[in-house]
């Protein structure tokens, strides 16, 4: 049986020293700059691993998702990669309409989000689209929304159970001033997780068809 749905906070592994500077004859300490990678629990093919490596500055909080899908990774990545139709998978979503290019590196979409959550657009440049590889990547550069910076990358690889696919998403994003970085990373965690599991379900009744 494919594993289930992970959720894990991307642990700390280099972190670069706290230094001081003199203002007003008073020392006070430069933030600090994390670089944060997916735990070692998570197996991710040595190729992929950069992709899921983030630079977490003060104010920002990163974490990852891992879903195994009973789908070859052909199928699921012919739904992840339409940057032009993100809500096939992401519910919610209402529309979304590329307003910049042709779906290629570079290209801005604007999507609008169900009523119910704290937004109501966001616009978003993809950033990678690997299909050698399997990686997507979008960054949000606009609109209204709490998700300020907010940077995903997915990638997907064949699971060691045969036909199924496993799908890796981290991110990064500042933490709005009123949030605490859990807050923040349980809010973004809920969503990604909910994009997961309607990925899941599309992708295994492709194979059924």
């Amino acid at each position: 049986m494919p594993s289930p749905i992970q959720i894990q906070r991307i642990h700390p592994t280099t972190t670069t020293p706290t230094t001081t500077t003199t203002v007003n004859h008073h020392k006070q300490p430069l933030p600090t700059t994390t670089i944060w990678r997916v735990p070692s629990s998570i197996c991710i093919p040595e190729d992929l691993m950069h992709h899921h490596t983030h630079v977490v500055g003060p104010n920002r909080c990163s974490s990852v998702v891992v879903q195994t899908i009973s789908a070859p990774v052909d199928i699921v990545w012919s739904v992840v990669r339409r940057f032009d139709n993100p809500q096939a998978y992401k519910h919610f979503l209402k529309s979304c309409h590329v307003i910049l290019g042709d779906g290629d590196v570079g290209s801005l979409r604007k999507v609008h989000v169900v009523s119910g959550l704290p937004a109501g657009s966001s616009t978003e440049r993809l950033e990678i689209l690997d299909d050698e590889r399997h990686v997507m990547s979008f960054s949000v550069v606009g609109g209204d929304h709490r998700l300020n910076n907010y940077r995903s990358v997915t990638t997907l690889h064949p699971s060691q159970c045969d036909g199924c696919t496993v799908v890796v998403e981290s991110y990064v994003v500042d933490v709005p001033a009123e949030n605490t970085k859990e807050e923040t990373c349980v809010f973004v965690d809920t969503i990604v997780r909910c994009n997961m599991i309607s990925l899941k379900q599309i992708a295994e009744n492709l194979v059924k068809k």
